[in-house]
């Protein structure tokens, strides 16, 4: 997962397709699953779950308290109601709710089906009678009839006590003109009705499906097929819109992991949120196998559009390698309301995470200091979580307390675990390897099917590189040693420097220039602070109501238009203010000039190991 607040980049593990082992009361059989998105009830979803043959008399029907890949407990039972369990001839039998997510059916060897009603999970982050914390929109789910369904399946369909290795048949009666995008296969060929089958519980949630109206498009990538649908409410952006870089940006990803990557079919599924609106508001993307789920402003200006889908979805896309091709027995065998977590975060969202900015060098995308300056604000961020935290500590108990606090550090240090993991087999290796090799071989040595005792990792690793490894994972991974970032960017040649970076006209890195009244909704410069050369140069002062730029209207209901809005605005380009200044409207022209703020970065400068960086960085 890779989770985004676009002012500060904020990110999981994989859902694992094993060999069918139903137990032996269920041998042959299977879960059949009806949704139905046409007739929709006061915006809920109706569900029906045709249970198996059950030889106890009694079973638990679950809904998920947490996925693979969000490292939270999101509860997604209490987006149910109406639950009901009923015999073979339609009698109702008695099914008791025994927490959020948990219904105890009695009678169970009667048991026929049970039927529930689904609310969606985006109208809830605008708040709602649901309560107990959002769930990260890419994770959740949303119903606009007739419009459209993000079905994350685990928000949808639960499972039976003992039964989640049970394949699954789901049928999904939908509008006609509602096209349902995933990487799932449709057996169905009707246009109102979808058949999808899965070998497991899991494989089912590893499966997303998006139903929008036509907005879709397909191509390939050597010979993998990409699906690239996107729902845009406004009509602002269309899937073909897209398809330059998100075919440039696969084409580099599949270079770069060579032999790794063996996927043939892959989903990437957009919805953009209409922010004034109850709508989805946690930006970002969450993975699986075979596709991703990407949620983000439709405000969120073209360009910078285009840069965080490549971020978020390279992100996601490399978690082909790991956990995908590498991974634990707590990831293979996830049980979806009691989880186990595993040790190695650092490995599963840290590498992935290294890797989606290594490959843009590697391949061309970014420049060799844009990748310093990326990896630079990864030591800044990092600095702001208790640098002395064992990460293995911190990834097995990271849904308690102080540990889940630290999550967000799995994007910062644990790429930079990464890339001093990657710089340190380089310097042993004087620059023949790096950590794509070591993910290369561990992807050989296990795969999709055999998972690893988490406790054993650090063994086959340090089996697979240099002794010195060993002390690496023990002082900077298990331990409690800071990582001296600016020892290992000294092994490539590189230092440390003060680097200007463009800044943001309305904050100085998370600092802002303005402030808003909750109760006029006013947004207002704020008074008594040193303000940008931009704000000079136009005139604008302390105290100021803004209220328009360029003819849009501005308060807090689109406050964070503006903001977004104004990263796209190019050095020079003509702009408007309209203001009030001591009660009095103003307008201000002038043009835009994009602030500078300085911060620590890194720069190549000893040309003697230049040979060892360019291994590192274009090997």
């Amino acid at each position: 997962m890779r989770k985004t607040i676009l002012s500060l980049a904020v990110a999981s593990a994989l859902y694992l397709i094993t060999p069918l082992t139903a137990s032996a009361q269920s041998k042959n059989k299977d879960v059949q699953v009806a949704i139905d998105l046409v007739n929709i009830n006061n915006d809920r979803v109706a569900v029906t779950v045709t249970a198996p043959k059950m030889n106890s008399s009694e079973t638990v029907f679950y809904m998920p308290k947490i996925v693979p890949g969000t490292y939270s407990e999101d509860d997604y039972g209490r987006f149910v109601e109406s639950f009901k369990a009923y015999d073979a001839k339609g009698k109702e039998l008695s099914a008791a709710k025994m927490d959020d997510n948990s219904w105890v059916i009695k009678n169970a060897k009667k048991l026929a089906k049970v039927t529930y009603l689904v609310n969606d999970t985006f109208d809830s982050e605008s708040g709602s009678e649901f309560g107990k914390g959002d769930i990260f929109s890419p994770a959740g789910t949303n119903i606009l009839e007739g419009q459209n369904f993000v079905i994350n399946t685990h928000g949808f369909v639960g499972y039976f006590k003992d039964l989640k290795e049970l394949p699954y048949v789901v049928t999904i009666t939908k509008p006609a003109d509602l096209y349902g995008a995933t990487a799932m296969i449709d057996s169905d060929k009707s246009e109102t009705v979808d058949v999808f089958a899965a070998s497991r519980y899991a494989e089912l949630v590893d499966n997303p499906i998006m139903y929008a109206k036509s907005n879709y498009i397909n191509f390939m990538v050597d010979d993998m097929e990409i699906i690239l649908s996107v729902y845009s409410p406004n009509n602002v952006l269309k899937a073909e819109d897209m398809k330059p870089a998100m075919e440039k940006m696969m084409k580099a990803q599949k270079k770069f992991l060579g032999k790794v990557n063996n996927t043939k079919k892959y989903a990437i599924l957009l919805y953009l949120s209409d922010y004034e609106k109850s709508d989805a508001k946690g930006f970002g993307a969450l993975e699986h196998n075979t596709s991703t789920v990407v949620v983000f402003p439709e405000a969120m200006p073209a360009e910078q559009l285009e840069q965080s889908m490549i971020d978020v979805v390279s992100h996601e896309f490399f978690h082909i390698v790991t956990p995908l091709s590498v991974h634990s027995k707590e990831i293979h065998y996830f049980d979806f309301n009691t989880p186990k977590m595993s040790q190695h975060l650092w490995m599963y969202e840290g590498i992935t995470e290294y890797f989606a900015n290594l490959f843009q060098v590697n391949q061309g995308l970014i420049t060799e200091d844009q990748f310093y300056e990326r990896m630079a604000g990864k030591v800044s961020n990092a600095k702001r979580f208790d640098e002395k935290m064992p990460f293995t500590k911190m990834s097995a108990e990271v849904l308690s307390k102080p540990y889940k606090d630290a999550y967000l550090n799995v994007y910062e240090k644990g790429a930079l675990i990464a890339m001093c993991l990657d710089i340190q087999i380089r310097e042993s290796s004087k620059g023949e390897r790096g950590i794509l090799d070591l993910m290369q071989k561990l992807s050989k040595e296990y795969g999709q099917t055999k998972p690893f005792e988490d406790s054993e990792l650090f063994d086959k690793v340090v089996s697979l590189t240099y002794p010195e490894i060993r002390t690496f994972l023990d002082t900077y991974v298990a331990g409690s040693t800071p990582l001296p970032y600016d020892d290992f960017f000294a092994k490539m040649g590189v230092s440390k420097t003060k680097i200007q970076v463009p800044g943001n006209v309305f904050l100085k890195g998370q600092t802002p220039y303005i402030t808003v009244n909750p109760t006029t909704k006013e947004i207002i410069i704020l008074p008594g602070i040193e303000l940008n050369d931009f704000m000079k140069s136009m005139d604008l002062r302390g105290g100021d109501i803004v209220l328009a730029i360029n003819d849009t209207a501005y308060n807090l209901d689109n406050i964070y238009d503006m903001i977004i809005g104004s990263m796209s605005w190019k050095e020079n380009d003509p702009i408007t203010f309209k203001i009030k200044r001591d009660d009095k409207e103003m307008i201000l022209k002038g043009s835009v000039k994009i602030p500078m703020d300085e911060m620590e970065g890194y720069q190549a400068t000893d040309e003697n190991k230049k040979a060892i960086r360019e291994a590192w960085l274009k090997g």
